[in-house]
C-alpha cells in the first residue's frame, strides 16, 4: 500500500507573528521536521504551501535545500487565505494515492508512530482522527483522496470548517487513548500557535 504525506504550512501565522514553518527546532525548522517525520510512513511528500511563500529561506544552516534533501513535491493552495480545508483540498488534489497522511506544520513534537497507527486503524472510513479530550485532530489525520471532491463543494459553498469535512464523510473517530503506549502525552495533537507556545515546546523537549 503507497501513501502520500501531506504537510500544510501556507497559513499566515497570525498569531505567531511570524512564519512558524521557519521557526528552528532542534537543529531544523517545523517544515522540515514534519516533512522528515511524514516521510517515515509516507512513500511521497506533498507541501501545500502560499502563491509566493519562500522555501529557501526556511533552512537555518543555509544551504538552500528546505527539506535537508528528501523529495518532496511542493503544492500550492488555489486562493490564499481559505485556510486549512483549502491546503488539504489542494494536496489531496495533488495525491496519486488512495491513503494520505495530513498533518499541519506546527506540531513540533509528532510522532511517526502515531501516523502510522493512524494508518493502521482507519478501516474502510474516508477520514480517521483522533480525539483527544472531546476534541477531533482533523490536521493530523488520514483521509482519502476521494473526499477532495467534498472540500471543493464545501468551499465553493462558502464553508471553510475542517470539521464540515469530517461530519459530510464517513470519519472514523478514535479516542486518543489508544495511542498512549507510543504517545504518553498525546504530544503528536498539539500545536503551536503562539510564541509562548512555541517556547514552552522547546523548554520541555528532551530534543533540544
Amino acid at each position: 500500500m503507497s501513501i502520500t504525506g501531506i504537510v500544510l504550512c501556507g497559513g499566515r501565522s497570525t498569531r505567531m507573528g511570524q512564519d512558524k514553518g521557519s521557526l528552528a527546532f532542534g537543529g531544523e525548522t517545523l517544515l522540515q521536521r514534519a516533512v522528515r517525520v511524514v516521510r517515515e510512513v509516507a512513500d511521497e511528500v506533498i507541501v501545500v504551501r502560499r502563491e509566493g511563500q519562500a522555501m529557501a529561506e526556511q533552512d537555518p544552516a543555509g544551504g538552500g535545500n528546505p527539506f535537508l534533501g528528501l523529495p518532496v513535491r511542493v503544492v500550492h493552495d488555489p486562493v490564499d487565505d481559505l485556510g486549512p480545508l483549502a491546503g488539504i483540498a489542494a494536496g489531496l488534489a495533488a495525491s496519486t494515492t488512495d491513503i494520505n497522511i495530513v498533518v499541519a506544520c506546527d506540531m513540533p513534537l509528532l510522532k511517526s508512530a502515531v501516523l502510522a497507527r493512524l494508518v493502521a486503524l482507519r478501516g474502510d472510513a474516508d477520514i480517521c482522527v483522533a480525539v483527544a479530550d472531546g476534541h477531533p485532530s482533523p490536521l493530523c489525520a488520514v483521509y482519502r483522496s476521494s473526499v477532495a471532491c467534498v472540500a471543493d463543494e464545501l468551499l465553493a459553498g462558502g464553508e471553510r470548517r475542517v470539521m464540515a469535512l469530517l461530519d459530510r464523510v464517513q470519519t472514523k473517530r478514535v479516542d486518543a487513548a489508544a495511542f498512549r503506549d507510543i504517545d504518553p502525552d498525546l504530544e503528536s495533537f498539539v500545536s503551536c500557535n503562539t510564541p509562548e507556545a512555541y517556547q514552552k515546546m522547546k523548554r520541555s523537549s528532551p530534543m533540544i
